[in-house]
């Protein structure tokens, strides 16, 4: 039985690491969504604002307020409430990551 316990948890183990290891590759992917409005990797060349380096924190709250209807935009909530509470963090820091323009 406690053979059966330690190779369980050892694939446990196995199956959780990759997907630590691609939340930064999932964080980019997600985020490639808004180049179109806000520029490649979050660098916005037309009067939408750029995201790149923005606070991660700001970025969620920004999220928050689009799908809560605080912040007005029928764009921007639809847009946001697209996506999981997880997706937006994992946007907020690929955003958060990159050099301001």
């Amino acid at each position: 039985m406690r053979c059966i316990l330690y190779y369980l948890s050892l694939l446990c183990c196995l199956i959780t690491s990759p997907v630590s290891a691609d939340n930064s590759r999932n964080g980019e992917l997600l985020a490639s969504t808004c180049a179109a409005c806000h520029g490649t990797r979050g660098h916005s060349v037309g009067g939408t604002p750029s995201l790149a380096g923005l606070d991660e924190l700001h970025i969620i709250k920004q999220m928050k307020e689009f799908t809560s209807a605080l912040r007005p935009s029928t764009v921007m909530f639809h847009h946001a409430s697209g996506y999981t509470t997880k997706e937006i963090e994992l946007m907020a820091t690929y955003f958060s990551r990159q050099i301001k323009p």
